[in-house]
């Protein structure tokens, strides 16, 4: 028994995680997204604004994908995913994306989770009138259809990615509030909790050290799933003008600027496509697996 090496909790659920098939491919999916964000700079061709026109003579708008290595031409210039109708290229803005869809998803559900994760506690924990206040509150927002609520914000805010982003996170923060309130309703009643309150520590010291390390397990994975949706929300605003300005390479952005050359040029859809499919089914297979390993009820 002295031998034995004791299992710390934090190894045992990554352990879990990691046990779980469609978490290990969602993050292999997200490990190489990653790594294409950290490496945009060194891995891609061009810049994600740079005219072609004045680096290569005789490159051509709207070039469907050139590879030397399956037939493409040796005479004409290799683009892997093709030029856009501005003389870019597409391989370079799809690797630049990359950078700007990690970061709103992390940046948008990390807000709604704190705002809504702190709204939750405090209408679960102290319940009464503060309980209801706060989630009749919530519950006006979820009235309105998620993305209807974040075209109304930005129109009032203003255009942008930043304005977008704040946007998905305010329409969010119901969906977190809820979830958060569900399970600390739950973890108030433990029998731990009703010791510590015996034992005379504070209402708060409860809240911080008792209830809420116990509580987080259901918002983590739920925000883990929602990041998926909030780099599709973003693209959607996006895509619609409400999002990033013009030229910055977002993959939303690049499918609405190019949504009308469906037939003519379907490479510019196509592959910033893909890349947001890819992101969001990552996201989405890992909140599965973490669902799985971390929900009790699921124990095989």
């Amino acid at each position: 028994m002295s031998g034995e090496r004791r299992v710390g909790p934090l190894r045992e659920k990554s352990g879990a995680v990691l046990r779980q098939r469609n978490a290990r491919l969602g993050l292999a999916i997200l490990a190489f997204f990653a790594l294409v964000a950290i490496l945009a700079p060194v891995i891609a061709p061009f810049a994600p604004n740079a005219d072609l026109l004045s680096l290569e003579p005789g490159v051509k708008s709207l070039a469907p994908p050139c590879i030397h290595l399956l037939g493409c031409p040796a005479d004409q210039w290799q683009h892997l995913m093709g030029t856009d109708s501005n003389f870019r290229d597409v391989l370079s803005r799809v690797i630049w994306g990359a950078r700007i869809s990690l970061v709103v998803g992390f940046v948008t559900v990390g807000f709604a989770i704190v705002v809504g994760a702190t709204l939750g506690a405090i209408a679960g924990f102290v319940g009464g009138r503060t309980d209801g206040l706060i989630m009749r509150a919530m519950d006006i927002l979820l009235v309105f259809p998620s993305l209807i609520l974040a075209i109304a914000i930005v129109t009032v805010l203003g255009s942008g990615l930043a304005n977008a982003l704040l946007a998905i996170g305010i329409v969010a923060i119901p969906v977190y509030a809820r979830i958060m309130r569900a399970s600390v309703l739950t973890v108030r009643e433990a029998d731990y909790v009703t010791a510590s309150r015996a034992l005379g520590e504070s209402q708060l010291g409860i809240l911080v050290r008792r209830v809420l390390p116990n509580a987080l397990t259901p918002i983590v994975v739920a925000g883990t799933l929602g990041i998926g949706g909030a780099v599709l929300d973003v693209a959607a605003l996006s895509f619609i003008g409400l999002g990033a300005e013009p030229r910055t390479p977002e993959w939303g952005l690049m499918i609405g600027l190019e949504r009308n050359r469906v037939f003519a040029a379907p490479h510019l859809l196509i592959f910033p496509g893909l890349a947001i499919s890819l992101t969001v089914l990552a996201f989405n297979l890992f909140g599965d697996g973490l669902r799985d390993a971390l929900d009790p009820r699921l124990e095989r």
